[in-house]
C-alpha cells in the first residue's frame, strides 16, 4: 500500500482543505448565503436584453414628399455619416414629412461611442449651406433598444366618463408609474391631445385685406409677458412684468388684428375659436369596446417582474385613494407573466434534473456518498451566481438553460473525485488519507477534462454580432459554473468527505424511522388541513413519506444493484472489452464504427431533416398587422379595423365555456386589444416617427401554454388558432392583412426577403411588383403574402408656379407655399395655458374650405408691395396650377443604395429554408433590367453568416481541446484517440436526427454539437489517464523502464482493469448528463410550489421551453449516449491499436 501511495501525487488545494476541515465549513456557509442573496436579487426577464450599438437619426420635416425628404435631409446625412469609422450598416426610410436614418455599428463599438460619433456628423451635416435651416426641429438622435421597442403592458381605463375625465385618470396613472426609476416612458393611446383651433373665414379676411400672418402676428404680440426691469423705489427694487397672457378663449376672441380709421377687426370677426381634441390620431379598444390605453415601456437592464409588482401596486393605491368606483381598469400583454413562467418552468426543470441525478447517485454510491456529490449542484449554482450577479447578467432563460446543461456534468468532477476517496478507503486507507490520494489522484485528469469542456465553449464567448450578443450568456454561465464545480470538487468536496464519508452504511433502524416519518406525517397533517398552512404542512407529510420510500424500496434496490446488477454489469463488460482486445478484433471494431459514421452521415444526407435557422416558438400573441393604402384617412381605417376586430372576435368566441360559478369565460385568449393609427407599425421594423393613419394593430393575447385546455382537458394548439384568423382574414380588396406571431430571440428579418437595389426609384418599384406578382404567378407553399416594403399609388397633388409670372406680380415661391401650408396643415401661432397644461393655437382655414381644392387655389395671398407701398392681392390659381397624379409612399436606401424588399412571413409549420430555395429555384432564370440586383437577405442571409461561425467555432474548439490534450499526455497518439471519440459520437447525433425525423435547427443543434464535443472528452481523458497510471504502476511491479513497453498480455490486462474501473464514473457521468437534460428535452414540467401549496404538481408537457431548448438538449442526448459507448470500447481498443502500432514502428527503427 505504501508503495502504491508513493506513487500517487498529493494535490495541495484538496489537502488543504482536508487539514483546515473548520476553514471549508465557513466558505461553504458563505457561499451559500452569498448565492442566495444574489440569486434573489438578480433581475428576471425571458431573454437577454442585448444593448445594441444602433443609433436613429429623425428628422420630421412637415408637408415634404418622400422624394424632397430624401434629398433635402436623407442624403446629406447619410453622406457625412458613412465617413465614421466602424460602421457596419446605414439604412434609411425617407417618407412623407419625416426621415429615419439608422445606423448599425460593429459590436465593438460601444453605444455611448456611436451616439458621440453620429451626433457630431449630424452637426456637421446641418452645417452645410444647403441643408434646410427652416426645420421645426432639430434632427433627433437616439439610441436603440429593443427591450424599449415594445410595451411591456397595457394599462385599459374604462367606464361611464367623459373623455376629459378619462384622460385625467389616464395621466394620473402616468404621472405615478412614470415616477418609478423603471420606467423610461408611458403613452397614452385612444384618446387625443388638445389644440386651440382658429378657423379663418377666408371670404372675409380677403374682403378686408388681411392675411394669415397678420392674424398671426397679432395673437403672437398679445399672447406674451414681458419683463421690464427692476424699479428702484425708496431703496426698494421691484420687479415690473407687463402682463399679457391669454387665460380665456374670449380673450383671444378679441384679439385685434387691424384698426384703421377708427374701425377695428377683431379675431372673432374673420374665424372661430375653438378649444377641442387635435384631429383623431389613435383609437383603442379591448375586446371591441373603446378605452384609454396606457402603453408602458421599461428602460433596458431593469427587472420586468419587480416593475410589473411595483404598477400592480400603484394601481391597488390608485383604485383605493383616486380613481371613482365605477372606472374599469385592466391590465392586458403583461409580458412580466410570461417570463414568471418561463424563469420558473427552468428552474423546476432544474429541480426536477437534480432529484434524477441524486436519486441515480443513490444507487451507485449510497445515500450518503450520494449527498457528497449532490452537494456539488446548489453549490456550483450558488457560486456562479455571486460571479454573474457580479458581471451584470441577468437571469434570463439562456442562463438558466446553461445551468440545466451544466446539470449532468458539474457533478461529473464530483463523482470522480468521491468515488476515487470511496476507492481508497474501501482499500482500507484511513479517511483522511482516502481525502488526499483520492482526490491527488484525479486532480490534474479533471482538472484537463474541465479545461477541454471550458475550450469547447470559449469560441461561443467571442460570437460576432447580435446573435452573438444574445448566446454569449451561454458560454459565460458555463464556463462559470463548470470552473466553480471544480473547485468544489477539489477544495470542499475533499473537506466533507474527510470528516463524514463512510465505506459501509450504518444499519437503517427502520422500526425508528418509520415511527418518526409517521410522527412527521400526522405533524404535517395537523399544520396542514388544521392550521391551513398547506405548504408547511406538506413539508413534513413529503418529508417522512420519501424516508418510508427510501427505507423500503431504495435501500433494497440499492443493495441489489450495488451487489449485484453492478458487478454484473463490470464482469460483462470485462468479458466484452476482453473479446474486443482479442486478436483482430480492434481492427474490426474500429473499422466498424468508422464505416457506422460514414453510413449515418449518408442516411442523413439521403433522409435530411428540416432545417430551422432558429426554434419556432409556439405562439403566445397573434398580431394583425392592418395596412390600408397610404394616405387613407383614420375614420376609414377605423371603419375596416372594426370589421376585421368583429371577426377575430367570432373566432376567439369559439373557445368560450361557462365556469361552474356560471361566469363566461376563455380557455384559449385572454384579451383582444385593438389599436389604430399611433403605435401600430411593426415593432420588428425599428422605431417609427411618421404618423400611420393608415394601420391598425389587433393583439390577441393567449393564455400561458399549460393552462390551454378546453374543458375536456384537451390540449388546444395555439398555432390552430392563428391559422384560423390568418385564414378567416383574407377577403379584404385593398386592405393588407398579415398575421404574425410573438418571436422568441433576436430579430432577423422576415424569413422570406428580396432586396431589389438600383438607381431609378420609379423602375425599381415596377419591377419590384414585376418580380412579386413573377413569384405569385409559381405558387410555392408556405408564403403567407408577399408585400413590397414600399406603397405605391400614394395621392399626391404637386402644384406647380409659373415663376416668371409670380415674380411680375410680386409674390414668391415661399409666400405661396407659406400661405398653402397654413391654410390646409395649419401653423401654430403660440400656446394657451390652462392652468399647469399649455395647448398650442393653431392658425388655418376653416373646413368650409379647407378641404375644396377650388378655395384653396383660389385664395388670395394678401401682401405690401414693396415698390409701391400699397396692398396687393393675388389669387394662387393666377400664377399656379395644381395637377392630381401619386407617388410612393417612401423612399428606402440601405447603404446609400436606393432598395425595394419583397418581404412575405411562412405559414405556421411551413419551413423558412425550403420556401426560400423554392422562390430560389423559380428565380433562376428571371431576366433583371439593366443596373437592377436582386439579393436575398433577412433571415437567410443570418442564417448563412451564423453557421459558417458556428462551424469555424466547432474547429477552433476542436484544436484548443487537441492543445489542452497534448500538454496534458505530452502525446500526440493520445489526443488524436479522444479526438476521434468527438468525430466518432456525432453518430449518435446522426441517428437520432435521421430516425426521430427531428429538425435540425441551426442555432442549437450546433451548439449542442459543441457543448458534446466538450463533454464527451471528459470521461475518455479520464480513462486514458487511469490507463496510463495503470500501466506506470505495472512497469514498477515488473520492474520495467520508464521508456520500456508493457507485454502484449499485461498491457491488455491494464486497459480492461482500467475500464473496469472507470466504468461506473463514466456510466455515472454520462447517466446524469442525460437525465439532467431529460425534463427540457421531453417539456416535461412539474411544478414544485404548487406541489407543496397546493397538492398539485400542474405536470405538463410541452411549452415555450421545449421548442426553444429541446433540440439542443436531444442533440447532446443522441451523441453523449453514442459516446459512453465509444469511450467503454472503442477508446480502449483504439489505445491499444496505437500501442501495438507504435510497437510496430519501434521494431522496425531499431
Amino acid at each position: 500500500m505504501e508503495e502504491n501511495k508513493s506513487l500517487i501525487k498529493q494535490f495541495g488545494p484538496s489537502t488543504f482543505s482536508v487539514k483546515n476541515r473548520m476553514t471549508i465549513y465557513v466558505l461553504t456557509v458563505i457561499i451559500f448565503a452569498a448565492g442566495i442573496f444574489s440569486y434573489t436579487s438578480m433581475p428576471s426577464e425571458a431573454f437577454p436584453e442585448i444593448v445594441t450599438p444602433e443609433i436613429y437619426v429623425g428628422t420630421p420635416y412637415p408637408g415634404n414628399s418622400p422624394v424632397d425628404i430624401e434629398k433635402l435631409i436623407t442624403r446629406p446625412l447619410e453622406k457625412e455619416i458613412n465617413g465614421i469609422s466602424g460602421v457596419d450598416e446605414i439604412n434609411s426610410t425617407s417618407v412623407e414629412g419625416y426621415s429615419t436614418v439608422q445606423v448599425k455599428f460593429n459590436f465593438d463599438v460601444t453605444p455611448e461611442d456611436a451616439l458621440r460619433k453620429v451626433k457630431d456628423k449630424v452637426d456637421a451635416a446641418m452645417g452645410q449651406p444647403d441643408f434646410p435651416s427652416d426645420l421645426p426641429v432639430d434632427p433627433n438622435v437616439f439610441e436603440l433598444n429593443f427591450s424599449e421597442l415594445m410595451p411591456i403592458m397595457n394599462i385599459n381605463m374604462s367606464g361611464e366618463f367623459s373623455l376629459d375625465q378619462l384622460k385625467d385618470y389616464g395621466e394620473y396613472l402616468e404621472e405615478k408609474i412614470e415616477d418609478l426609476t423603471e420606467i423610461s416612458k408611458v403613452d397614452i393611446r385612444g384618446i387625443d391631445d388638445k389644440e386651440v383651433r382658429v378657423l379663418v373665414d377666408t371670404k372675409k379676411l380677403e374682403s378686408l385685406q388681411l392675411s394669415f400672418r397678420d392674424i398671426a402676428g397679432a395673437i403672437q404680440n398679445e399672447n406674451m409677458t414681458i419683463s421690464g426691469g427692476n424699479l428702484l423705489v425708496d431703496g426698494y427694487r421691484r420687479n415690473v412684468r407687463v402682463v399679457g397672457e391669454i387665460r380665456e378663449l374670449e380673450e383671444l376672441r378679441n384679439v385685434i388684428i387691424k384698426s384703421e380709421k377708427m374701425q377695428l377687426v377683431r379675431l372673432a370677426d374673420v374665424a372661430e375659436v375653438e378649444f377641442d381634441e387635435v384631429e383623431r390620431e389613435s383609437y383603442a379598444r379591448q375586446y371591441g369596446s373603446s378605452v384609454v390605453m396606457l402603453d408602458v415601456f421599461k428602460r433596458s437592464g431593469e427587472n420586468q417582474i419587480i416593475v410589473s409588482k411595483k404598477i400592480a401596486e400603484l394601481l391597488e393605491e390608485a383604485n383605493s385613494d383616486y380613481f371613482p368606483d365605477n372606472l374599469s381598469i385592466s391590465v392586458t400583454n403583461d409580458t412580466s407573466e410570461q417570463t414568471k413562467t418561463q424563469v420558473a418552468d427552468l428552474e423546476n426543470s432544474i429541480i426536477f434534473g437534480m432529484l434524477l441525478v441524486v436519486l441515480v447517485l443513490m444507487f451507485f454510491l449510497g445515500l450518503r456518498n450520494a449527498l457528497f456529490v449532490g452537494i456539488a449542484i446548489p453549490m456550483s449554482m450558488l457560486m456562479s451566481f455571486v460571479i454573474l450577479n457580479a458581471m451584470g447578467i441577468t437571469l434570463n432563460t439562456i442562463v438558466l438553460f446553461a445551468l440545466v446543461l451544466a446539470l449532468g456534468m458539474l457533478v461529473d468532477n464530483g463523482i470522480v473525485v468521491v468515488e476515487n476517496i470511496y476507492r481508497f478507503m474501501d482499500e482500507g486507507y484511513s479517511r483522511i488519507e482516502a481525502a488526499k490520494l483520492g482526490a491527488g489522484e484525479v486532480a490534474l485528469p479533471i482538472i484537463a477534462s474541465t479545461a477541454t469542456t471550458l475550450a469547447a465553449f470559449l469560441p461561443l464567448a467571442f460570437w460576432p454580432g447580435l446573435f452573438g450578443e444574445f448566446m454569449k450568456y451561454l458560454p459565460l454561465t458555463l464556463i462559470t459554473v463548470l470552473s466553480s464545480s471544480l473547485v468544489v470538487a477539489l477544495v470542499i468536496n475533499p473537506g466533507l468527505t474527510s470528516a463524514l464519508m463512510k465505506v459501509d452504511e450504518a444499519p437503517l433502524n427502520k422500526k425508528r424511522l418509520s415511527i418518526v416519518s409517521l410522527i412527521a406525517m400526522v405533524l404535517g397533517a395537523v399544520i396542514a388541513y388544521g392550521g391551513g398552512a398547506m405548504a408547511w404542512g406538506n413539508l413534513f407529510i413529503y418529508a417522512g413519506g420519501f424516508a418510508l420510500f427510501y427505507a423500503y424500496l431504495v435501500v433494497p434496490a440499492t443493495a441489489w444493484f450495488q451487489g449485484k446488477a453492478l458487478p454484473a454489469l463490470e464482469a460483462a463488460y470485462k468479458g466484452v472489452l476482453s473479446y474486443a482486445l482479442n486478436g483482430m478484433k480492434p481492427i474490426v471494431f474500429f473499422a466498424g464504427t468508422f464505416v457506422l459514421l460514414v453510413l449515418s452521415g449518408l442516411l442523413l444526407v439521403a433522409v435530411p431533416p428540416k432545417t430551422l435557422f432558429f426554434p419556432e416558438n409556439m405562439p403566445n400573441q397573434a398580431m394583425v398587422y392592418i395596412q390600408m393604402p397610404i394616405g387613407t384617412d383614420i375614420e376609414e381605417t377605423n371603419a375596416v379595423t372594426l370589421e376585421l376586430e368583429k371577426e377575430v372576435m367570432d373566432i376567439v368566441s369559439e373557445f368560450n365555456f361557462t365556469d361552474e360559478n356560471g361566469i363566461q369565460q376563455n380557455f384559449m385568449v385572454e384579451s383582444v386589444i385593438a389599436q389604430v393609427g399611433e403605435g401600430t407599425s411593426d415593432p420588428n421594423a425599428g422605431p417609427s416617427m411618421a404618423q400611420t393613419p393608415n394601420k391598425a394593430k389587433i393583439t390577441v393575447q393567449f393564455h400561458p401554454f399549460a393552462e390551454r385546455l378546453d374543458p375536456d382537458g384537451n390540449r388546444v394548439n395555439s398555432s390552430d388558432v392563428l391559422n384560423k384568423i390568418r385564414a378567416t382574414l383574407t377577403n379584404y380588396p385593398g386592405v393588407v392583412v398579415s398575421v404574425a406571431k410573438d418571436s422568441n430571440g433576436p430579430p432577423t428579418g422576415p424569413p422570406v426577403n428580396i432586396e431589389v437595389a438600383g438607381d431609378d426609384y420609379f423602375a425599381l418599384v415596377q419591377t419590384a411588383d414585376e418580380i412579386r406578382t413573377f413569384i405569385n404567378s409559381k405558387g410555392i407553399d408556405g408564403i403567407e403574402e408577399l408585400k413590397l416594403d414600399v406603397e405605391t399609388g400614394k395621392p399626391e397633388m404637386p402644384i406647380e408656379v409659373d415663376r416668371i409670372k409670380a415674380r411680375a406680380l410680386g409674390l414668391s415661391s415661399a409666400q405661396i407655399g407659406d400661405a398653402m401650408r397654413t391654410a390646409l396643415f395649419g401653423k401654430e401661432v403660440s400656446r394657451f395655458k390652462d392652468g399647469e397644461d399649455d395647448y398650442p393655437i393653431n392658425l388655418r382655414m376653416s373646413d368650409e374650405y379647407r378641404y375644396n381644392v377650388e378655395d384653396l387655389m383660389n385664395q388670395k395671398v394678401t401682401f405690401r408691395d414693396q415698390a409701391t407701398g400699397r396692398i396687393k392681392q393675388v389669387p394662387i390659381s393666377a400664377v399656379a396650377k395644381a395637377r392630381k397624379t401619386s407617388t410612393f409612399s417612401s423612399v428606402k436606401r440601405i447603404d446609400l443604395k436606393r432598395v425595394i424588399s419583397i418581404q412575405s412571413n411562412v405559414l405556421e409549420g411551413a419551413n423558412p429554408t425550403e420556401v426560400v430555395n423554392g422562390i430560389k429555384e423559380v428565380m433562376e432564370g428571371y431576366e433583371l433590367p439593366r443596373g437592377v440586383k436582386v439579393d436575398f437577405t433577412g433571415e437567410q442571409e443570418e442564417q448563412a453568416k451564423e453557421l459558417s461561425f458556428l462551424s469555424g467555432a466547432l474547429m477552433i474548439a476542436v484544436f484548443l481541446i487537441f492543445l489542452i490534450l497534448v500538454s496534458q499526455f505530452n502525446s500526440a497518439s493520445t489526443p488524436f484517440i479522444i479526438l476521434v471519440t468527438v468525430v466518432f459520437s456525432l453518430i449518435g447525433v446522426f441517428l437520432g436526427l435521421v430516425i426521430f425525423r427531428m429538425e435540425f435547427v441551426i442555432m442549437m443543434t450546433m451548439i449542442g454539437i459543441i457543448s458534446l464535443a466538450g463533454i464527451v472528452v471528459n470521461n475518455a481523458i479520464v480513462l486514458i489517464d487511469f490507463i496510463k497510471q495503470l500501466a506506470a504502476r505495472k512497469r514498477d511491479e515488473l520492474s520495467l523502464g520508464e521508456d520500456e513497453k508493457l507485454p502484449k498480455p499485461q498491457l491488455v490486462e491494464v486497459i480492461v482493469e482500467a475500464g473496469r474501473t472507470r466504468l461506473r464514473p463514466v456510466i455515472l457521468t454520462a447517466i446524469t448528463t442525460i437525465l439532467g437534460l431529460i425534463p427540457l428535452a421531453t417539456g416535461m414540467n412539474i411544478n414544485f410550489y404548487t406541489l407543496f401549496s397546493e397538492n398539485d404538481p400542474n405536470i405538463f408537457f410541452g411549452g415555450d421551453n421545449v421548442v426553444f431548448w429541446g433540440p439542443m438538449s436531444w442533440t447532446v442526448i443522441f451523441g453523449l449516449t453514442f459516446a459512453t459507448f465509444l469511450t467503454l470500447v472503442i477508446v480502449p481498443v483504439m489505445y491499444y491499436i496505437f500501442e501495438r502500432v507504435q510497437r510496430f514502428f519501434a521494431k522496425l527503427v531499431a
